[in-house]
């Protein structure tokens, strides 16, 4: 597909591909969505952030739910508040739980710099992430290796979306608290990958 005409995918979806590819592709894909205790925490602090609001602090201005775009990433969204600090965006990405291991989160706001970057025309060198949970900000510094990682990742996510490809399951850790579990069946549509590999090694000669 010319990724001139090609659809803007949604920067949260990047986050959601970095975490899990087949979590990403029954909501993108197969239109899949449940809630649970922590989706709906995170709905609960987004609402409130994403009241729509401009004001000034300190001589730092605060756009908060400030639609941001990538032409040449084709990437689309809202970013929940960026700063502008002598006029540099400084994106703010709310998270509802405790600081995680792991980078989609730091993937998602790297692409959210990324949008800054081309929209204002000024390097957009660092941001933060703040943890409703644990009341927790850490800032994050954008480097190369994070900003080629956000290219490659909407690049796959790209190509997934395009072929409706949903991936099989990771049936780990990740799918303790995710609430598609029950639409993803992780444990069942894995033990089956195995017995399929099994009958096939049986006959193998």
């Amino acid at each position: 597909m010319n990724p001139e005409i090609a659809e803007p995918i949604p920067i949260s979806a990047l986050e959601h591909y970095a975490y899990c590819p087949r979590q990403c592709a029954l909501i993108h894909v197969e239109q899949v969505w449940s809630e649970n205790l922590y989706t709906m925490r995170g709905r609960d602090v987004h609402d409130h952030v994403h009241d729509d609001s401009s004001h000034e602090v300190a001589g730092v201005r605060m756009e908060r739910s400030l639609p941001i775009w990538s032409n040449r990433l084709r990437l689309t969204g809202k970013a929940d508040l960026v700063e502008f600090h002598d006029d540099i965006p400084y994106p703010v990405e709310y998270k509802s739980g405790r600081h995680r291991k792991g980078n989609p989160e730091t993937i998602q706001l790297c692409a959210q710099a990324l949008c800054l970057e081309e929209m204002f025309r000024v390097p957009v060198e660092k941001g933060a992430l703040y943890w409703h949970g644990s009341r927790e900000r850490r800032e994050i510094i954008f480097t190369d290796a994070m900003r080629l990682q956000v290219e490659e990742v909407a690049a796959a996510l790209r190509d997934m979306l395009e072929r409706g490809i949903v991936p099989p399951p990771v049936n780990d850790k990740r799918c303790e608290g995710c609430s598609l579990r029950e639409s993803c069946l992780p444990a069942v549509v894995a033990d089956k990958g195995r017995s399929h590999r099994a009958a096939r090694e049986l006959f193998v000669v």
